[in-house]
């Protein structure tokens, strides 16, 4: 059994908690907010304790903690939970920070305390993601020409009603808040990018970009272009990955990609394999939690990749 704690009760929270509950070798002891009311009506509902300074948290015997507060304070939280806490293991919510300088900083200090950093980008856990990238990496695809990634999406003025939603300290922007983890999933399947060149436009009167496109050239020679925008009226519109190469053609549309819009593969019919997924963040971070608790660390992203992603959508937003 694992004790856990969980800093920040906002958005994300609901979910994590749902991924820690249905797995029987966690026990969730901790939860931690700077609005004590928040907090406290989280403990009542998980029947934990609760505390308003992180700090607290040493000397609690927790093994994991996890961090889903602002994008912007990642850095600076996941470093002092390691540096003035005994926590071991420090889940860090995507992304791990808005620049290449912090994502750095973060993981210097982090494996100079002797702690394990571990990185939420939970699509590459869903089942037909896996599934694409066993075929890239078996060959099955042959020479990967190309890609198309488009994230239109919808937030509405509610949405950014929110104080840290929209800024540049601590938003980023489309490509960190919403495309995130299609910039992961692009580094997983094809590794890290050696060139890129984007615009990015804000009618919206936010700090930051609501719209991006870039093109995207990877260091195997891969090619490929994202498109992402939280300006698709009147709701989200479509999540869509489409990769071309030697031996195929397959697009994925659907909640978190999970469905085969057109399967045109040599040699092989379009697998009959139910990726149908039940919640709108996917089933990855349920997935991601086996790992946890099974110990098994290959399954996380290299830091390559990672620093890479955070190379990108820096490069392409400020």
């Amino acid at each position: 059994m694992k004790n856990i704690a969980l800093i920040g009760c906002g958005r994300i929270f609901k979910r994590q908690k749902e991924a820690i509950l249905i797995n029987k070798e966690f026990k969730i002891t901790h939860v931690c907010d700077i609005v004590e009311e928040r907090a406290k009506i989280a403990a009542e509902e998980l029947g934990c304790r609760y505390v308003t300074d992180y700090c607290q948290l040493h000397g609690k015997n927790i093994d994991v903690v996890s961090i889903m507060t602002p994008s912007g304070s990642h850095p600076r939280h996941a470093i002092e939970v390691a540096e003035q806490t005994d926590i071991p293991n420090i889940i860090v919510e995507k992304p791990l920070s808005l620049t290449v300088r912090e994502a750095y900083e973060m993981i210097n200090h982090i494996e100079k305390a002797g702690k394990r950093l571990i990185p939420v980008y939970q699509n590459r856990y869903n089942p037909l993601v896996a599934y694409i990238k066993d075929l890239i990496d078996s060959n099955k695809l042959g020479i990967i020409y190309q890609f198309i990634c488009n994230i239109l999406w919808n937030r509405n003025e509610e949405y950014f009603q929110i104080d840290w939603h929209g800024t540049r300290e601590l938003d980023g922007g489309v490509l960190y808040t919403q495309a995130s983890h299609y910039v992961d999933m692009i580094h997983f399947f094809f590794g890290e990018i050696e060139e890129t060149k984007g615009l990015g436009g804000s009618l919206r009167n936010l700090e930051v970009y609501d719209s991006i496109s870039t093109v995207c050239r990877f260091t195997n020679g891969v090619i490929g272009s994202i498109n992402a925008t939280v300006n698709t009226y009147p709701q989200n519109f479509c999540t869509e990955f489409t990769i071309i190469s030697e031996k195929g053609t397959i697009r994925l549309s659907g909640t978190n990609l999970n469905t085969i819009e057109y399967w045109n593969v040599d040699g092989m019919e379009k697998p009959n394999i139910d990726f149908k997924l039940d919640h709108i963040y996917g089933k990855g971070h349920d997935t991601l939690y086996q790992y946890v608790a099974q110990e098994d660390w290959t399954k996380f992203p290299s830091k390559e990749d990672v620093l890479s992603g955070i190379q990108l959508m820096e490069k392409l937003s400020y």
